[in-house]
């Protein structure tokens, strides 16, 4: 089925997250009381809310969105495109601007590794938060499950195993395809925006990782990946 799939309809995208405070003594009290709790769950009462805060920027109830770049394939190049900034709100509206301008259709799909256990519910949730209107796509609660147009390349490697978590590092070093690993990886974000205030260096390792799900995703369809000549930032 995948070979019928065509590329040219697909948006891929990645995101990256960071903690909405920069420390958890800068958080409202109210937030420090609701992390503490969750904390407490998540590492079994073993560690402190301070000591587990940068995991705080995985859950969109306390972190934020500071990039998102999306790429798609147009006659056998390839596009990409990121929204970034400190102004979440911002890029959540631009991002849901060209999504209603121009993936709106019924053929249009979204594709991203680990999507539906991360990218897709994060990004729907912080527009919520923001009062950012759902694109379509998005906007999936009551759809029947042949109608949501989420793909994710993480479920399409499982081939119906429910068992295992495929990283996209793995994916990219078993196909071959060079890893967005090799500056800084998910682990770094949160340090290099709240404390090198290097936000560039995490938009380029955004657009890394989106690549690499362009191209394991053509590798699942049997084709060559796109050169790195064919490949245009805007």
């Amino acid at each position: 089925m995948l070979s019928t799939i065509n590329i040219g309809n697909i948006l891929f995208l990645d995101i990256e997250t960071v903690p909405h405070w920069e420390n958890f003594d800068a958080m409202p009290e109210e937030f420090q009381q609701l992390w503490a709790h969750k904390a407490a769950l998540l590492s079994n009462g073993t560690q402190s809310a301070e000591e587990i805060y940068e995991r705080t920027g995985i859950y969109a109830e306390f972190g934020k969105i500071v990039c998102i770049s999306v790429a798609f394939v147009h006659q056998e190049t390839l596009k990409v495109k990121s929204f970034f900034g400190d102004d979440e709100k911002k890029l959540l509206r631009d991002f849901a601007d060209m999504l209603h301008k121009y993936f709106s259709k019924e053929q249009h799909v979204l594709c991203a590794h680990n999507g539906k256990e991360f990218d897709y519910p994060y990004i729907a949730r912080r527009m919520v938060v923001h009062g950012v209107e759902l694109p379509r796509l998005l906007d999936i609660a009551g759809r029947k499950p042949w109608e949501i147009k989420l793909l994710d390349t993480m479920e399409l490697w499982k081939f119906g195993d429910y068992k295992s978590y495929t990283s996209l590092a793995l994916l990219s070093a078993l196909f071959g395809i060079p890893s967005s690993k090799d500056d800084i990886s998910g682990a770094d974000v949160a340090k290099v925006y709240w404390q090198e205030k290097n936000l560039a260096r995490i938009v380029t390792y955004c657009q890394k990782d989106v690549i690499s799900i362009v191209q394991i995703f053509l590798k699942f369809q049997n084709k060559e990946v796109i050169p790195d000549d064919k490949i245009f930032y805007s």
